[in-house]
């Protein structure tokens, strides 16, 4: 039986080495006890510490949380221990490995989770591709997960099994090669299977509103898909399903500003959706400072061909508004409300007649610089920003434009949208990813 003083001194700074090392001295003997304290929620002491003495114990520790994984009967109990288990380091390894087949799944998962702790993933993938054919979704989900961390060393492994079997682990395994390399790392094969699932979906597709964290997006009235796309230099365009189009788009806005990639590589260009295309991603940001000159050429050159164009950016997490709208190669109007400091110098022409409407219901001055010579002009002016920020989806429904976050399965659609290039993406490339089609 172990002092529980011993137990509790864990969590004593000036007392924690004597009683850790008086507690690996015991080894196997006091595993019992000091795995039922990290499973105890309302232990005093901290499961970090706890676990480090676990880890110097080795075996016998592995084997008592492994004891814990299974018996534990709470959630909260389960999820103490499981984090334990997956840190006692690389010294396990081999162990972690073999658990990759524990009857149990809470095992094997946490399994995983201890291989990818220890940093040595690569070691164990050839057991890691079994499990991406496991019954427990969260297990087979946890190993494409990992391997997806692991790295590029491990596409031929993930060919093999694309190749040759077993057909339970290969759905997964084409989206970890897809997340690791995109489309370069596929089979000819693999990539003429995908192009033949868009086309039998695209039938039958439907709109859906196209909605990402932050929404970039250029308006032109019409349905001259192709003539757009040469105006604004967009190629290389490949259809897609409505679901796929808006994956891409999102998924690219999260990974922009990396060492490789901006976020500017690609776009959406979508069917004429109630009588206007829209063309979808940051590349068509009028307000950031890498794109806004671009994007107001481009808005400019666009509305000399169809009459108008617009530029809209909407942060759906509060990250503010900018909308800017073209009309007959003469800019408009410009404006943004994105909490920068160097906002209010992007301005350009008179406010729109909507904006003037929302000033009126606030009960501010509708003419700008009338409401800057009033003694009230600060506390107006910070009303009007807050509104400001979330305003741009009112802008484009003001105009008559079709909005991106308003799209439905009713909305009417002509044509097929496609996900072009835009001239980053020709010089650079496209970041790798697995999207939904």
């Amino acid at each position: 039986m172990v002092n529980a003083d011993l137990i509790r001194d864990l969590g004593r700074p000036d007392l924690y080495e004597a009683a850790a090392d008086a507690l690996v001295t015991l080894g196997a003997g006091g595993v019992e006890q000091l795995v039922r304290e990290v499973m105890d929620a309302e232990s005093p002491v901290d499961w970090r510490p706890i676990t480090a003495v676990l880890r110097r114990i080795g075996d016998a520790g592995f084997d008592g949380l492994l004891q814990g994984l299974v018996s534990a009967s709470t959630e909260e109990s389960r999820k103490r221990v499981g984090f334990a288990f997956s840190q006692l380091g690389l010294a396990v390894l081999d162990r972690y490995t073999a658990a990759l087949a524990h009857p149990v799944p809470l095992v094997r998962r946490q399994a995983v989770r201890g291989i990818e702790h220890c940093g040595e993933a690569g070691r164990s993938a050839a057991a890691l591709l079994k499990l991406l054919g496991d019954p427990d979704q969260e297990v087979a989900r946890q190993a494409q997960d990992t391997l997806i961390r692991t790295g590029e060393h491990v596409i031929p492994l993930l060919r093999r099994v694309r190749e040759r079997g077993p057909g339970r682990q290969r759905a997964r395994a084409l989206t970890v090669l897809a997340e690791l390399g995109g489309e370069p790392a596929l089979s000819r094969a693999d990539t003429a299977a995908i192009e033949r699932l868009i086309r039998i979906k695209l039938p039958d597709d439907r709109p859906e509103p196209l909605w990402a964290c932050w929404n970039y997006w250029m308006a032109v009235p019409g349905g001259d898909q192709a003539g757009i796309m040469r105006t604004l230099g967009l190629t290389d365009p490949r259809p897609v399903t409505f679901a796929l189009g808006n994956d891409i788009v999102d998924a690219d806005g999260h990974g922009c500003d990396t060492d490789e990639h901006t976020g500017y590589e690609r776009v959406f260009v979508t069917p004429e959706l109630a009588g206007w295309t829209l063309v979808l991603g940051a590349w068509c940001d009028p307000h950031g400072q890498e794109r806004r000159e671009d994007v107001l050429r481009l808005c400019t050159e666009l509305s000399a061909r169809y009459g108008q164009a617009q530029a809209y950016y909407y942060g759906g997490q509060g990250d503010g508004s900018a909308w800017l709208v073209a009309e007959h190669g003469t800019v408009i109007r410009r404006y943004c409300e994105t909490g920068e400091a160097e906002d209010e110098f992007l301005t350009l022409g008179g406010p729109l007649p909507y904006e003037r409407t929302r000033r009126t219901e606030l009960a501010l001055h509708p003419d700008w610089e009338a409401a800057q010579e009033s003694e009230d002009d600060e506390d107006d002016e910070d009303e009007w920003r807050w509104t400001a920020h979330d305003l741009a989806p009112d802008i484009a429904r003001s105009l008559g434009t079709t909005n991106p976050l308003d799209v439905t399965a009713d909305t009417p659609s002509h044509g097929t949208g496609v996900i072009a290039l835009t001239p980053y993406g020709v010089a650079h490339g496209v970041p790798a990813g697995a999207y939904r089609i």
